[in-house]
């Protein structure tokens, strides 16, 4: 029975993590900004009793990471799989009208949030743990061809660039980190016209995250949702 810890666990895919990891017999720490209004796993809470802890987290705000660490450690709680789900978009950006706002807003969440929980983390994590941020293909700059989402975009580069400096960071504990595109989900942030509903996506991610192991030719890779490559 393994523990994982999951961000942004009260909806989308993080919700899905936890409900399919629970189904499964794992035990998990459901992180997230609001536990009181998260009633779905507080639900689950009473249908898995002491397989679930939800603890209040804003991944954006260094303070919040910190106490999460603080209490995680006082729990005397190790990890085995850490899931840096959180994140943020903001839609309708167009050239000439991108807040520094919103690029700011993006790269604390979707890049320097799940940094800095991993790096705080680090001594609560198991010897060959597994780290795996949910990164995105528009996070790709190969394969961006046009102007969209530019603050979402370029917090998602930033993110994979975390993901290999972390999986150095980490190597010598032999903890495999990675970077997870969850593909094209129905999710608030994909919308209805998405490829993949939320518990395929995840069905999908989790086989890749169970099947990963450390290997140092392979620090910090950026793997789709079926396990294949994707280009930086």
């Amino acid at each position: 029975m393994a523990q994982y810890l999951i961000t942004g666990a009260n909806r989308g895919l993080g919700l899905e993590f936890v409900r399919q990891l629970l189904a499964r017999g794992d035990r998990v720490i459901a992180a997230c900004r609001h536990t009181a209004r998260a009633s779905e796993l507080n639900q689950f809470s009473g249908e898995y009793p002491g397989r679930l802890k939800v603890l209040p987290l804003e991944v954006a705000d260094p303070r919040s990471i910190a106490e999460l660490a603080r209490e995680v450690a006082m729990l005397e709680l190790r990890i085995d799989v850490l899931i840096n789900n959180a994140g943020v978009l903001t839609s309708g950006e167009t050239f000439g009208e991108v807040e520094a706002k919103a690029l700011s807003q993006a790269f604390a969440t979707n890049a320097q949030g799940p940094f800095l929980l991993t790096q705080a983390l680090a001594t609560q994590l198991a010897d060959k743990a597994r780290v795996v941020a949910i990164s995105s293909g528009l996070g790709s700059i190969e394969r961006t061809k046009r102007f969209g989402t530019p603050s979402y975009n370029i917090s998602k580069a930033a993110l994979n660039m975390a993901v290999r400096l972390l999986g150095h960071a980490l190597a010598e504990r032999e903890i495999a980190v990675l970077a997870l595109s969850p593909g094209w989900v129905k999710t608030d942030m994909g919308g209805e016209n998405a490829d993949l509903d939320v518990s395929q996506s995840v069905s999908n991610m989790l086989k890749v995250i169970d099947a990963l192991v450390f290997d140092p030719e392979a620090i910090g890779q950026f793997l789709g949702n079926g396990g294949d490559p994707l280009p930086w």
